[in-house]
């Protein structure tokens, strides 16, 4: 080898050497014969002597002269030789007998064997095989193997069905080495050479096959062996074994894809089997209060496409049916307050299902939301009912529930309000049951009462709870003004027989009387707007001595309030009678029993009418009360043939009807325990009658012409011009927060103001409307 300068130094510049290199053709060939020799040297782990400093000179040299091809071509076709004499032959022979750990040490022999002659080529690695785009010394190395060793068609079937055959024989219970299985898949992830593919075809795609094979048989026997909620435990326990099989010996890439198998053929393909399984399924669960059930079937269905929503509809049917029972039984349960309580508990049952065994899952949320509001409004007297459960609940007496209790049924009874869609039938109702707890001063507190309004305002807004506002402040003017009036009559002085109270505008309530022969008036002063009460067209014939305490009050008020109109109003008032009692003994001796008689006003005019005579008859009574009859025949059974303890008359013959022949006379035997009587008022059944339920529907319907109109006027006025089926849609969301309007009723009232000449049609489109500004 000689080395001539090519160039000489210029003045003025650095100096440049190059050599020409040349390279005799045995000299090139002894370097081949010696890296060659020393491959296979590597390859038989014989490589202890070698000189690995020489070797990569040499290696170098020749890259450096441009034979890195021929020094390829040869590195290439010993691993090759070394690969299909050695390393195949062996592991074709071990096929039977030890063939992974075989395959395994051939594999981690090659490996090293590779590390080592990449280090001794690594020149080449850099140089030739970079600027000539082939595969760099470890990838052919990798390639190779797989090529003759891997997918060598005996190996390659082999190995699948051992690698396939090892995970069935886990899956029955048996003992397999997995150190051997994990090894093996380890490889052939490395000879994908940062892909999958490797490992996908030679075990992941025939594994998942086999495996979904497994799970369908496997799913069948379940099914046929367990039910629902033993069913999923045991698919639990099988995707627990899965994943852990994959993390500790398969690739841990694998977990994602055989998780999705046994879901797909254990879930999916039986989640309405499942869902549905009589005795066991979702219906039976909800039905025995099967919570933690539930909360792992809701567990395992969320691993699946629309698992959730199977199992949600199968909900939803269970409360369509509980609720379609409670709403069709409803008529024979004569207590309405079990109807509305049986409507919390079952809400209160589905809202603990919610929390703990659905995960306060949106979709369950709005399902059971939805359903509720279906139950609600499937019956026409929900809102009545409610109103009337609430009062009942607001009422004083109402033994054993304390403020927190009573605060939550608060709570629980405005969930219901939220479902229903005729929210002003429950207004109505809702100011009537108001009402006759502040006349009657049978609120439980008038802290509870605000409490109730703030909640409805919150929900409705304060134009909802306006006149329920109205109501409280005017009870509170009559509280001052009651107190004025006591002062006023203690200056001037008064006498009367009897303790009476009655209404003013709207209603009256008694107190106690101060003392007999004298009227302790307590007068609520009512503004008619705020108030439900129907006015009483008729006034009774007061007795004396109720008669003249009003007068004085009216003049007492109009002296402060000029201008204004005081209307009495007896139907709503009740008094305080103290009433002596003469028994006559056998001895002959008379004894006299006092009690003081709760009643109403009604009934006051008619017990002080026996203070003239013993007895009277029926049409005498009409007469000298003028009485509505209605009223009065409720006033004479209530006093009659009421309760035994309560039977202040007799009346002749003993029936409950009552004919203008029919004697009442004072019964002297009365007796009873308390000195102080309630007398009950016979109001038949609780709440209204079929008649009074229509009568008030069709004040509801009134009304709601007037507010499908307003709604109509107040688009228009902002719009000036809309498209018909738009319009109605407008109203509909406008008014939903109080009722839903049907489509046909707001078109009613879209002509109604077309023929008044508030809108008027579009010349040029019928189905659009003209807001006539000038009206």
């Amino acid at each position: 080898m000689s080395m001539k300068p090519s160039s000489s130094k210029k003045e003025g510049q650095s100096m440049r050497i190059a050599f020409e290199m040349n390279m005799d053709e045995s000299y090139v060939q002894s370097m081949l014969d010696l890296l060659e020799d020393a491959i296979r040297t590597i390859q038989n782990k014989d490589n202890g002597g070698l000189s690995y400093e020489e070797l990569y000179r040499n290696a170098y040299t020749l890259v450096l002269h441009k034979h890195g091809a021929r020094l390829y071509k040869l590195m290439r076709s010993v691993i090759e030789e070394h690969l299909r004499k050695e390393v195949r032959e062996a592991v074709e022979v071990s096929l039977y007998n030890d063939f992974l750990a075989v395959l395994n040490t051939q594999w981690q022999d090659h490996k090293v064997s590779m590390q080592v002659i990449k280090d001794v080529f690594m020149y080449m690695d850099r140089v030739y095989v970079k600027n000539n785009k082939v595969d760099e010394v470890q990838d052919l190395g990798l390639k190779l193997f797989k090529e003759l060793v891997v997918n060598h068609a005996p190996i390659k079937s082999h190995l699948t069905n051992t690698l396939l055959d090892m995970v069935s024989k886990e899956r029955r219970g048996e003992i397999v080495d997995r150190g051997a299985v994990k090894a093996t898949c380890e490889m052939l992830m490395a000879l994908g050479i940062k892909t999958r593919t490797v490992y996908e075809e030679n075990f992941e795609q025939p594994f998942l096959e086999v495996s979904g094979e497994f799970f369908k048989m496997e799913s069948q026997q379940f099914l046929s062996e367990n039910c629902a909620s033993v069913y999923v435990k045991k698919v639990e326990a099988r995707i627990r074994e899965e994943a852990e099989r994959a993390k500790h010996y398969l690739d841990c890439s694998s977990e994602g894809p055989i998780t999705s198998v046994v879901e797909r053929e254990l879930i999916s393909v039986h989640m309405k089997t499942i869902v549905e399984m009589e005795n066991s399924g979702v219906v039976y669960m909800l039905r025995n209060d099967k919570q933690e059930d539930l909360r792992c079937m809701y567990g395992l269905l969320a691993r699946v496409e629309n698992g959730l929503s199977c199992m949600c509809n199968a909900m939803k049917v269970y409360i369509g049916e509980c609720g379609k029972t409670l709403v069709d039984s409803e008529g024979d349960i004569s207590n309405t307050i079990a109807y509305v309580q049986s409507l919390l508990d079952l809400k209160e049952r589905f809202d603990l299902f919610l929390k703990n065994s659905f995960c306060n899952d949106h979709m369950f949320k709005q399902a059971i939301c939805s359903e509720f509001e279906n139950i609600q409004n499937q019956n026409s007297k929900s809102p009545e009912y409610l109103s009337l459960f609430i009062d009942d609940k607001m009422k004083k007496g109402n033994k054993g529930l304390s403020e927190q209790e009573l605060e939550r049924v608060l709570d629980q009874t405005i969930v219901l309000f939220k479902f229903l869609q005729d929210k002003d039938i429950f207004e109505r109702y809702y100011k009537q049951h108001l009402a006759k707890r502040l006349l009657n001063n049978r609120s439980i507190s008038d802290d509870a009462e605000k409490n109730m309004i703030s909640k409805l305002k919150t929900e409705c807004g304060c134009q909802f709870t306006c006149k329920l506002e109205g109501m409280f402040k005017d009870v509170n003017i009559s509280n001052t003004v009651n107190e004025n009036y006591k002062n006023y009559i203690k200056n001037k002085g008064g006498t009367a027989e009897a303790s009476s109270s009655s209404s003013s505008a709207a209603s009256s309530s008694a107190a106690t009387a101060a003392a007999v022969g004298t009227v302790d008036l307590n007068v609520r002063v009512l503004t008619t707007g705020y108030w439900p009460l129907p006015p009483c067209k008729i006034i009774c014939n007061l007795p004396k001595e109720a008669e003249l305490a009003f007068k004085s009050f009216k003049k007492f008020y109009l002296e402060d309030y000029s201008g204004r109109q005081l209307n009495l109003q007896p139907h709503l008032g009740h008094a305080d009678v103290h009433a002596n009692f003469f028994h006559r003994k056998e001895s002959g001796e008379i004894s006299n029993k006092r009690h003081i008689l709760q009643v109403s006003t009604y009934q006051m005019c008619v017990l002080m009418l026996f203070n003239r005579t013993s007895s009277y008859k029926y049409s005498d009574i009409v007469v000298e009360s003028n009485i509505p009859e209605k009223e009065l025949k409720r006033a004479l059974l209530s006093l009659s043939v009421g309760k035994v303890q309560q039977r202040v008359l007799l009346k002749h013959p003993k029936s409950r009807d009552i004919s203008g022949e029919d004697e009442f006379a004072v019964n002297d035997q009365f007796s009873s325990k308390l000195f102080r009587v309630k007398i009950q008022t016979a109001l038949g059944s609780k709440g209204e009658s079929d008649p009074e339920r229509q009568e008030t529907r069709q004040k509801v319907d009134d009304d709601r012409k007037h507010e499908i109109e307003a709604a109509i006027v107040r688009i228009m006025k902002a719009r000036k011009e809309q498209e018909h089926n738009v319009l109605i849609s407008e109203v509909t969301g406008l008014l939903r927060s109080r009722f839903l309007p049907s489509p046909s009723s707001i078109k009613n009232r879209i002509e109604s103001l077309i023929e008044r000449e508030y809108l008027v049609r579009s010349p040029n489109d019928s189905f659009r409307v003209w807001w006539l500004s000038g009206l």
